[in-house]
């Protein structure tokens, strides 16, 4: 490897790590999270004019804290309107250094930044979004790739609600009490929807995004390690290190999906069930010494660890799996539940039974267009020899996915119902 590249390597490592923090930080001391980012960008282009001739710093994330807040006086010495700002820069200029981190209450900063993104005044595909730019690092062409959209309308996006921020004066700052809790659900619902994304992606030719399956699984360890006492910021994590175990187990050597009860389970990654385990037994001991009941990502962690526990399908104690969907559904009510109960309840009671409670949830009509509806209702009418009934159900799942490898999954299934 030429020095060029290794010096490219390692600008882009840093630039990829240090990012949130460097923004966080930025936001901070300019009041503003553009202003941050184009302070933070100017950090990014002295690296790459720099660092081939004069070597990679000691401590890349320092020197680009730095070089970005000296950028940040430089901007603020044009713009007369933010010069009552500068004494404050200059002073914390001159006391950092570049070969040790600067003293900075980054962990707080990365926090604030956290509920910034994911302020209620944000539409949930916005929070998503400026959570993926802002905390996962991922530029605007990653994120329009990972949900097939156009690069435009993501940036859009994202510079609508950086502007909204701004316009409705959302406070840099961390909730406290009643509002914590509120705001925190958001902040998980976003990695969750982010990590789900990557899981089973809604549209395109990829089964998966894995990338943002991991882009999720660091922003929920980033956020266990700044919120260490809130039980259910470690049962998502559970959560996320558990189905993320299972990846490289869903797809076949030519990307054809594989169903769970198909995997060849050698091939779960151990270490992230392990780290699974870990983060649940966590979320437990702190809800335990709050007197709470477990929260339901830490119920649905408890459930994929059910599945993670048995080595071959038959092993898989689905009367536990059932019982823990029945508590999830008592405790945060939801059609999707009811239909992973059904799955369940077919495993242990039959799949007439099963199919009673899916029926129970397409009565309802709330989630008609829901792929997985009907999918699972195809499934469950193939294994009661209804074959002609499961065709039309399989048919009507392919038709609403917008997953080709999805799609072509179920048109299979449509194709030979059998169970």
């Amino acid at each position: 490897m030429s020095v060029d590249r290794a010096v490219q390597r390692a600008i882009d490592a840093a630039w990829r790590i240090e990012w949130p923090q460097l923004v966080a930080v930025l936001t901070r001391l300019l009041g503003d999270i553009g202003r941050a980012e184009e302070a933070a960008q100017d950090a990014h282009v002295a690296a790459l004019e720099q660092w081939p001739v004069e070597g990679v710093p000691a401590n890349p994330g320092a020197w680009l804290m730095v070089t970005a807040r000296r950028r940040a006086i430089d901007r603020i010495r044009r713009e007369e309107t933010l010069a009552r700002k500068r004494p404050l820069l200059e002073a914390d200029v001159l006391t950092a250094s570049v070969d040790e981190a600067p003293d900075e209450e980054v962990s707080d900063d990365l926090l604030r930044l956290f509920f910034t993104a994911c302020h209620p005044v944000l539409p949930r595909a916005s929070q998503v979004a400026l959570t993926l730019r802002l905390l996962g690092g991922l530029t605007t062409e990653e994120i329009a790739r990972a949900y097939v959209q156009p690069t435009a309308t993501i940036v859009r996006r994202i510079s609508r609600a950086k502007r909204t921020i701004r316009d409705a004066g959302v406070p840099y700052a961390v909730p406290e009490g009643a509002e914590l809790a509120e705001r925190l659900d958001a902040v998980l619902e976003v990695m969750y929807l982010v990590f789900n994304e990557g899981y089973a992606a809604t549209a395109g030719d990829d089964w998966m995004r894995t990338e943002l399956c991991f882009d999720a699984l660091r922003l929920a360890r980033i956020l266990c390690a700044l919120m260490p006492a809130e039980p259910e910021v470690f049962g998502l994590a559970a959560l996320l290190e558990l189905q993320a175990s299972r990846l490289r187990a869903r797809h076949d050597p030519a990307g054809r999906l594989v169903l769970l009860r198909d995997q060849d389970r050698t091939r779960w990654d151990r270490l992230l069930i392990r780290r699974g385990y870990a983060a649940l037994g966590r979320a437990h001991a702190l809800a335990r010494a709050r007197s709470q009941p477990p929260g339901p990502y830490a119920l649905q962690a408890a459930i994929a660890t059910a599945h993670a526990m048995a080595v071959t399908p038959e092993e898989t104690d689905w009367r536990r799996i059932a019982g823990l969907y029945a508590v999830l559904a008592a405790r945060r009510p939801s059609p999707i539940v009811e239909l992973n109960r059904a799955v369940a309840v077919a495993e242990v009671h039959g799949p007439q039974a099963g199919l009673e409670l899916v029926d129970a949830v397409a009565a309802s009509g709330t989630i008609d267009g829901y792929h997985l509806l009907h999918a699972v209702r195809g499934d469950l009418l193939a294994r009661l020899g209804r074959r002609a009934e499961a065709r039309t159900a399989f048919l009507r799942a392919a038709e609403l996915t917008g997953n080709t490898a999805e799609r072509a999954l179920l048109l299979s299934r449509a194709e030979d119902p059998a169970p």
